[in-house]
């Protein structure tokens, strides 16, 4: 008897290569010597992604397209603040396109937010994901497929660190 090939379902730890394309243009990608690792059935990916990657099995590959609402949301125009750059570490310079996490000094709640433009006084931040409002291109391959461990599973995400084989 020989073994059922593992399939992705929820509680696997899934090794996938992926290419992301948007309008045609890659904007992100891991390689299968490098790919990416997460949790299948837990939210470390995003909804419209994880959901279409059941029942693919190791060296299966697909292409599924993520609507925004299934990824990162549509773009709220609206979003958008503007910060004082002397609330800024002093060292800083902010690079359109960078992530800054700010806290609400009222909840301690940290967010995260884009640099969407710069004067000298101020910083433009966005709050929308960068890939907000955008249709999600991927190429997916499986590479890996292993049960969780229970500590992951407590956790809700894997632990890559301390390889044991």
């Amino acid at each position: 008897m020989s073994e059922k090939e593992p399939k992705v379902t929820d509680d696997m730890v899934v090794s996938m290569a992926y290419v992301l394309e948007v309008d045609g243009e890659e904007i992100d990608r891991a390689d299968e010597d490098d790919p990416m690792l997460f949790l299948q059935g837990h939210g470390n990916i995003i909804p419209g992604l994880e959901s279409e990657l059941y029942d693919m099995g190791v060296g299966d590959s697909k292409e599924v397209t993520v609507q925004p609402a299934d990824a990162y949301g549509e773009l709220d125009p609206e979003n958008r603040d503007q910060i004082p750059r002397d609330i800024l570490p002093p060292d800083y310079e902010p690079m359109i396109g960078d992530p800054l996490e700010l806290r609400d000094t009222e909840t301690g709640e940290v967010f995260q937010v884009y640099v969407a433009d710069l004067d000298d006084e101020n910083v433009i931040v966005d709050f929308n994901h960068p890939l907000a409002g955008e249709t999600l291109n991927f190429q997916v391959k499986i590479v890996d497929l292993r049960p969780a461990q229970s500590e992951e599973l407590a956790h809700g995400h894997v632990h890559t660190h301390g390889h044991h084989h």
